[in-house]
């Protein structure tokens, strides 16, 4: 009896090996056919959405000095869009887009009514910053010119060095329109609303130069730091008692229209649109206190009122 040569000897598969293989084989064909081709190419982490300029490249590791550099940047962007009138979520948003194109790794973010607090991380190092915020008031174009001064930092137009004597020039910038063109314009403004709430000339003469002053006074007792109720208050009391002197010499005027129209430059309608705003998006703290601070800033024009009327006494209405 010949026994079979040893190369001629092949351990075949056995059944179960057999079925094993065969549905690897085809669940692995089932997925080949389940993927696209080609396959997709996910971006880098540090890559950010950057607008039509381009997009910002993966940021180089920064050195304990540049990091520190990008978050007093940061800040003082958020502290001046919050200071003139910008709503949370912007600051939010405008401060972790500006600290990711200057090449920090993460950025957490919080915005709180009177202080803002950013924590920076590059690899293992991280620095966290407060920066207290002192006033707020409204000055849109200030918004403007720090957004811009942003998207161009995005773009890669300005670097840290460009973006800083940008952000000093917005600070240290001038208002937009003289002082005489902005008491004109918010008298000629509630002399208009007058008008619509269905005053004569007269009346809306009487707001006109009720306003003007009233804006006068204010302006002066913001400039020399007086508290911000009480010049609510002090406004008020000047407007109602010069619009009310005035009334009693106007003999048929309707008193109330343009008592009411002259105190209408007092109204906190960019805090109030910006607390509703923020508590949309989930910023609660902030829009608390936006909306307390509006309450208490119409109590305050109530009372102003109430005291002039009470000194000059209420004309017929």
């Amino acid at each position: 009896m010949v026994e079979p040569s040893p190369q001629t000897v092949r351990a075949g598969p056995s059944g179960g090996e057999r079925f094993s293989r065969s549905g690897r084989w085809a669940r692995g064909r089932r997925r080949a056919r389940a993927l696209p081709y080609p396959p997709p190419v996910s971006e880098p982490d540090d890559i950010l959405p950057a607008p039509s300029g381009g997009p910002i490249g993966p940021a180089r590791v920064l050195e304990r000095a540049e990091l520190a550099d990008a978050i007093d940047l940061v800040l003082w962007i958020g502290q001046l869009l919050l200071e003139h009138g910008a709503h949370a979520s912007q600051v939010e948003q405008t401060i972790v887009h500006v600290g990711a194109a200057l090449g920090c790794d993460k950025l957490d973010v919080l915005v709180s009514p009177n202080a803002l607090v950013v924590t920076t991380t590059e690899g293992e190092d991280f620095r966290t910053k407060i920066r207290r915020i002192t006033r707020l008031h409204v000055d849109l174009t200030a918004v403007v010119a720090v957004n811009d001064a942003a998207r161009a930092t995005l773009t890669g137009e300005l670097d840290r060095v460009a973006l800083r004597e940008r952000l000093g020039a917005i600070a240290r910038a001038r208002p937009a329109y003289p002082r005489w063109l902005v008491v004109a314009m918010v008298g000629l403004g509630c002399a208009a609303f007058a008008r619509l709430f269905g005053g004569e000339l007269l009346a809306c003469a009487a707001t006109f130069v009720a306003a003007a002053i009233g804006l006068v006074v204010r302006q002066e007792l913001t400039r020399r730091k007086v508290n911000a109720v009480l010049v609510v208050v002090l406004t008020a009391f000047v407007a109602g008692t010069t619009s009310a002197g005035l009334l009693r010499l106007m003999p048929g005027a309707h008193a109330r229209d343009a008592i009411v129209a002259s105190v209408l430059l007092l109204v906190p309608g960019v805090s109030l649109i910006n607390a509703v705003d923020d508590l949309a998006r989930g910023h609660g703290v902030i829009a608390m206190t936006r909306g307390f601070h509006g309450l208490v800033i119409s109590l305050a024009i109530a009372v102003g009122l109430l005291l002039g009327l009470a000194l000059v006494g209420s004309p017929a209405l």
